[in-house]
């Protein structure tokens, strides 16, 4: 593919969607920490269950106003009323079932927070601190063990292939492709 700015990146990157790009140059596959930026990488994960990526990322900044910038305890506590003002908001994904998942994912989120003293030190503990080198999977035994626990603790929309994705995102596992201006394979594991 050909981008404007002729680098080279993994193929998946829409070239003719500015969201996308700059998704891919400065965001997927960066570690990150921060528990806040976490939480919204897992829900906005969960929404993209049955849909690409593409079409989340592209609903992004709705998301982010319909979940009050993805504040944890205000997500939380969200009621009735609010679940049904979600259902109704034409910005979003509107999937009943993963708009109630998103209030419980919230709640366990908190849980493992709270035991672990940040979802960061409970996710990469998972590693060690460490990345995860590979490419061209959709799963792996860390994705399914991590996906097994989250299950356990009572998340829902938290799959093997969405917790694949989510890992991929937030940088644990790196899969930029071989040829892309941003792979950088290591070989220390």
């Amino acid at each position: 593919m050909e981008y404007a700015d002729h680098k080279a990146r993994c193929g998946w990157a829409n070239p003719k969607n500015e969201l996308y790009i700059k998704y891919h140059d400065e965001e997927w596959g960066q570690p990150v920490h921060d528990d806040h930026r976490l939480f919204e990488m897992l829900i906005l994960e969960s929404f993209q269950a049955g849909l690409s990526w593409e079409c989340v990322l592209n609903k992004r900044e709705a998301f982010r106003q319909a979940f009050d910038g993805f504040d944890l305890e205000k997500v939380c506590g969200y009621d009735e009323e609010k679940l049904e003002a979600l259902r109704q908001d034409e910005g979003i994904i509107r999937n009943r079932l993963k708009i109630k998942a998103a209030v419980k994912n919230a709640q366990v989120f908190r849980e493992i927070a709270s035991e672990y003293g940040s979802f960061s030190e409970y996710l990469w503990g998972y590693t060690k601190g460490g990345i995860v080198y590979e490419s061209d999977k959709a799963s792996s035994p860390l994705s399914d063990e991590i996906s097994k626990d989250l299950k356990k603790r009572g998340m829902t929309f938290v799959g093997t292939t969405i917790i694949y994705a989510y890992l991929q995102a937030v940088g644990v596992i790196n899969s930029h492709e071989d040829g892309c201006f941003m792979c950088a394979r290591k070989s220390d594991g």
